[in-house]
């Protein structure tokens, strides 16, 4: 059967509302997948794996989706973050040093289903124990001074001396004094490093007391705490009542590293506090020659 110019007007007409539909479905499709916020992620369990500590939004840090929240929220976050060979930069020091890349991810997961596990790749940052960094897709103008090491032992004895003191002045003696981390850094380039510390003290059998400290140079070229937080832990408010839990770094607030995600000229401090049940992450801002904690997040984990 032939069709004449009238039926191939009608069909070319009819073909080409079909194209049109197609394409306008297609455009609804795209504009329906999230767009990939800036993300700053903690880079941790020696190098393998990614946690998400923060989305930035109009230069304030916003909680990303957590481990406790409804499946669809953690499958869209991995789906957007973790595809496999999604990579990312390393940050260590504050500065550039590598990156890291995203092997695999699962939002059925029992325990923190909004992780992935991944590798890094740097020539200056080897990741182990409590040595850790960030990850992020966010860039920020601006050079970072890239320092982070140990300190020197006059800074070690100067800040020896300071820890002390805040344990007198808090009636603890110290009998048994031990860290996780000293850290010197340079938030901001001045060639003054900032020092980061986490501390504590076996008081006796059935507590222990922690203290997390930044601390800096003041006028006089002393160190003194810009910030700190002193606290006490006693068994029976330890998940399990074994005190002895905590000295692997349990509920000790740990450095991750400096990174200037406001593009100020200052970068912030991020720290990691491991729980039973998930992770907590703070972030501290200086501001008015003070320390002051602009950030504080979780991660649910599972029981444990």
């Amino acid at each position: 059967m032939k069709i004449g110019f009238v039926g191939r007007s009608l069909l070319f007409v009819v073909v080409l509302g079909l194209i049109a539909q197609s394409v306008v479905a297609q455009r609804a499709r795209t504009a329906a997948q999230p767009a990939a916020k800036p993300v700053i992620f903690a880079v941790i369990n020696d190098g393998r794996t990614l946690e998400p500590i923060a989305h930035i939004e109009g230069g304030n840090l916003i909680a990303p989706v957590s481990g406790s929240d409804e499946r669809n929220l953690i499958t869209a976050f991995n789906k957007t973050y973790y595809a496999p060979k999604s990579s990312y930069r390393l940050i260590f020091g504050g500065a550039d040093a590598g990156t890291v890349t995203v092997n695999s991810s699962d939002a059925t997961a029992d325990c923190a289903p909004n992780l992935a596990q991944a590798t890094v790749s740097s020539t200056r940052a080897t990741l182990k124990g409590k040595l850790m960094a960030l990850a992020t897709n966010h860039t920020v103008k601006g050079k970072t001074s890239g320092v982070r090491r140990l300190p020197t032992w006059p800074e070690r004895n100067e800040i020896d001396a300071l820890i002390r003191a805040q344990y007198e002045k808090n009636h603890v003696p110290v009998t048994k004094l031990d860290y996780h981390n000293l850290t010197a850094l340079d938030v901001n380039g001045d060639g003054k490093a900032e020092l980061v510390g986490s501390y504590w003290d076996e008081s006796d059998a059935t507590s222990r007391t922690l203290l997390f400290f930044i601390a800096e140079r003041g006028a006089d070229g002393k160190y003194a705490f810009g910030y700190s937080e002193f606290r006490a832990i006693k068994e029976d408010e330890v998940m399990g009542g074994d005190i002895s839990a905590l000295d692997g770094g349990t509920f000790h607030e740990l450095l991750l590293d400096v990174f200037d995600y406001d593009g100020d000229g200052v970068a912030e401090i991020f720290t990691y506090v491991p729980a039973f049940e998930g992770a907590g992450f703070n972030v501290y801002k200086r501001s008015d020659a003070k320390w002051n904690k602009v950030f504080e997040g979780s991660n649910y984990h599972c029981g444990y």
